[in-house]
């Protein structure tokens, strides 16, 4: 199935039902008095995460999406029913904002997590709330409000621990099906990756991780060249990111150290944290060079971007690397969740006020 990413729908809540005017007719009682009862409350409108989902192409097909209206109030003092609640189904991922206004209404991060995006409209009153000692016969109501009306653009942004970054043909979509049973299509022509792609990676009994594989950034993609900036997004929630550099290219003109400062530089103008967040080093396709030819050019790389971090060499064709690439990656996210989960949470202490004792 073809992968997309973002969606524009419409919501719209119940409007609420209306008050009714009546009065109480019965034989013997001629001057029964009003008895018009309250209409029902419109229904709201949530988004719902669906881990079962993995993309928005049914809301290509059904933008509009509107909950029940509140029934109008009746005689007999009989309220109107509420209108039902709309739940709509998205994938886990799923980013919402407010093409109106142009706010980030929120984001759904887990299976069942819920999001109200439309509020109800409340239910008008009948004239049974209006009688009094100078009005026994009146002959007002109110009517509902409407219900939030709101169009929404949703972005999915894929969940995943590990995010595979790179020019086009640097061998992402080769490496992540060679980590894992992803199985993206691989060609040796630019932009092959044209949507995002996930992996798990299992490492053993108990020990896994997500990897994801966006198409190739080339320089000029925040202006436009290329797939441009569209998928850097699907970055930002992970918890590392391996920066891929081909360091046995075809053209001998291509300077590997030129292209990492290049895709630097686009990461940076793309804006957000992405620019800061940890990054790999990963030399790929060694298995096109001799050992001596290799060392030679890793560290004329190094050298030049003056790279501290962590780097790795492998070969997708061969598997040589991988390996090792693959239990570095669970060591250090193993150790990140421990010390996600030792780190004592921030408490801001409150002066102590002695009218509270």
């Amino acid at each position: 199935m073809k992968f997309v990413d973002e969606a524009i729908i419409k919501v719209e809540a119940g409007d609420g039902g209306n008050g009714c005017v009546s009065f109480r007719r019965e034989k013997y009682i001629p001057k029964g008095g009003p008895d018009g009862g309250d209409g029902g409350d419109g229904g709201h409108v949530y988004l719902v995460g669906d881990e079962g989902l993995n993309t928005l192409v049914d809301f290509r097909h059904k933008r509009l999406h509107r909950a029940e209206r509140g029934q109008n109030g009746m005689g007999r003092q009989m309220y109107g029913h509420k209108g039902k609640t709309l739940y709509i189904r998205v994938p886990v991922g799923t980013r919402i904002k407010d093409l109106d206004t142009g706010e980030i209404m929120g984001e759904i991060l887990a299976d069942g997590e819920e999001l109200l995006v439309a509020r109800g409209g409340k239910h008008g009153l009948g004239n049974i709330h209006f009688k009094s000692s100078t009005n026994r016969a009146p002959r007002q109501a109110t009517s509902g409000t409407p219900g939030e009306k709101r169009s929404l653009l949703l972005e999915l942004i894929v969940l995943a621990d590990v995010g595979l970054l790179g020019m086009p043909n640097a061998g992402k979509s080769s490496l992540i099906a060679k980590m894992s049973h992803a199985r993206p299509k691989v060609a040796d022509y630019p932009f092959t990756t044209l949507y995002p792609n996930l992996g798990v990676v299992k490492m053993g009994q108990g020990r896994s991780f997500v990897i994801a594989d966006i198409p190739g950034v080339i320089e000029g993609a925040a202006e436009g060249a290329g797939l441009g900036l569209q998928f850097l997004k699907h970055l930002s929630r992970t918890r590392l990111v391996l920066h891929l550099v081909d360091i046995a290219p075809m053209d001998e003109h291509i300077d590997p150290a030129e292209e990492v400062r290049q895709l630097v530089a686009e990461i940076e103008k793309y804006g957000g944290d992405l620019a800061q967040r940890e990054r790999w080093l990963v030399l790929t396709k060694k298995d096109l060079l001799l050992d001596e030819e290799l060392d030679e050019r890793r560290q004329k790389l190094l050298h030049t971007l003056d790279w501290q971090g962590p780097v790795f060499a492998v070969s997708s064709v061969t598997g040589e690397g991988v390996d090792d690439l693959a239990q570095a990656l669970a060591r250090h996210l193993e150790d990140l969740s421990r010390e996600e989960q030792t780190t004592p949470e921030e408490t801001e202490e409150m002066p102590y006020d002695p009218t509270q004792s």
